[in-house]
């Protein structure tokens, strides 16, 4: 899993797998969902991520490697 950000769009993107996106679907005002070849979600684009949380606050807790 890999998070990506981009300033310029205000727009966080929460890669799940390695997979290109063939279908989205918007499941809320300015969250889409990513979805691969086999229907497997692939992906989570946030729009406007600055208004929704504190972008400083990200971090990784709980987790096992």
């Amino acid at each position: 899993m890999k998070i990506s950000y981009d300033k310029a769009t205000d727009s966080l993107y929460i890669h799940l797998a390695d997979r290109a996106s063939v279908d989205s679907d918007e499941v809320k005002d300015g969250v889409i969902l990513d979805f691969g070849a086999q229907g497997a979600l692939v992906g989570i684009d946030v729009q406007h991520a600055s208004l929704r949380a504190d972008l400083h606050e990200l971090s990784l807790e709980n987790t096992v490697w």
